[in-house]
């Protein structure tokens, strides 16, 4: 966030940067039509957990177990291989996203640690906590150098301050920015991207914009494509005005996605098809 550090609100400055107010109004928009679909008023218990099912499976994708729906609903062990547990970490992250949004504004990085040990399921001993210096980081499919573990934790405990003290930046901008940030990173010695997108659901939630968790961005960034993904996270990762912006903007358009994923569950449960 070199661009805007020196502002008194980084966050709302990224907010006028060229093209990021057409996408919150694209995103807005697109949660909008979601919460305005007939079907949420009678079902929206069933969306929202449709929804989370939704997500876990694209985060995963996004992590390298792409399975299809359909093999998500059916399996019920998932301490297999690299790809079950994979996907069983991020099923466990989405359900828990939830419990914490009481948390999250008086103290995220408790919250991050707690998304740590959801994910990795273990009690070894860099679970739940950043890394220390010289600690390897299993993240394969992001390869942005990796920062020192001073960097990371003067950058986490900027990010924090950021969220406690709140602003007036669209829900929007400091999603991507949380999660931009988590992943340029990498705090933990696994399971980053997870726990990365849970959190900018979880900012995403908690901020009201999408309180009903019906929108879900982790559909959305899985279908951009990885590639896309991290072409984006590039930009975020230099620093620099438009970088940023298109990353914003990446981030739009996935809440759009899964906007438009939820909309389209609607419409299947108004017509008794699912």
């Amino acid at each position: 966030m070199s661009t805007t550090d020196a502002t008194a609100d980084p966050l709302a400055a990224l907010g006028t940067l060229p093209g990021v107010a057409e996408s919150v109004e694209s995103m807005r928009k697109a949660v909008d039509r979601v919460y305005g679909h007939r079907v949420m008023r009678r079902r929206s218990n069933e969306l929202t957990a449709e929804a989370a099912l939704r997500g876990a499976r694209g985060s995963a994708a996004l992590s390298g177990a792409d399975w299809a729906l359909e093999e998500v609903r059916r399996r019920t062990d998932f301490s297999g291989d690299a790809e079950a547990r994979t996907m069983g970490a991020a099923l466990r992250l989405s359900a828990e996203a939830g419990q914490l949004l009481s948390i999250w504004r008086q103290s995220p990085l408790r919250v991050l640690a707690r998304l740590h040990l959801v994910a990795a399921a273990s009690n070894e001993g860099e679970v739940g906590r950043p890394r220390q210096q010289g600690e390897p980081v299993d993240e394969p499919l992001v390869e942005l150098p990796l920062p020192s573990a001073a960097e990371v934790s003067g950058r986490l405990d900027g990010l924090a301050d950021l969220i406690i003290a709140g602003g007036s930046a669209p829900a929007l901008v400091t999603a991507a920015v949380v999660h931009g940030e988590l992943l340029a990173l990498r705090p933990f010695a696994s399971h980053n991207g997870l726990v990365a997108r849970t959190a900018e659901r979880i900012v995403l939630i908690g901020s009201g914009l999408d309180p009903k968790s019906v929108c879900p961005a982790e559909v959305g960034h899985a279908e951009l494509g990885r590639a896309a993904y991290l072409g984006a996270l590039d930009g975020y990762a230099s620093g620099t005005p438009e970088g940023m912006a298109a990353w914003i903007a990446h981030c739009g358009r996935a809440v759009e996605l899964g906007a438009r994923e939820s909309t389209a569950v609607c419409e299947a449960l108004q017509r008794g098809a699912a």
